[in-house]
């Protein structure tokens, strides 16, 4: 038989893993991996005026910082930080043990996150756009 290979639109594999990926989990790390993943989503709001948001998203008891965007008239007013506050909340109810965020290397958005109790973990090389990508972590326990 000939397997082919082909370019797949989101979502059209979906059935497959959920099928399959929690035996190949098994097989890649050597004992049963009881895995969740989610995806959560936040909002700051000024009265019907979206000004921010944040996406975490949850798997085997780490959150991942996806993205923390807030409008350009509105940075430096806390809203960030209470985005990734809120994040933390809901990661914490998932017993995540820590969080961790990509960001571009000695940029302001690593300064950002250090000032929310993130601490750089490691740095990849010529990761993303040819740039070196800053791994941040904050523990929560």
């Amino acid at each position: 038989m000939q397997v082919e290979i082909a370019h797949v639109r989101a979502g059209d594999l979906d059935a497959f893993y959920r099928e399959s990926e929690r035996e190949a989990l098994k097989t890649l790390y050597e004992f049963t991996v009881v895995w969740h993943e989610e995806t959560h989503e936040f909002a700051a709001t000024d009265g019907e005026l979206t000004c921010g948001g944040a996406t975490i998203r949850i798997a085997a008891s780490l959150a991942h910082v996806e993205r923390v965007v807030v409008a350009e008239g509105r940075r430096r007013c806390g809203i960030g930080r209470r985005l990734l506050e809120a994040a933390a909340d809901v990661a914490n109810y998932y017993n995540c043990h820590k969080m961790t965020a990509l960001v571009p290397h000695r940029s302001r958005a690593q300064q950002f996150l250090e000032a929310c109790g993130y601490r750089e973990e490691a740095v990849l090389p010529q990761h993303t756009f040819k740039l070196d990508v800053a791994v941040l972590r904050k523990f929560l326990l």
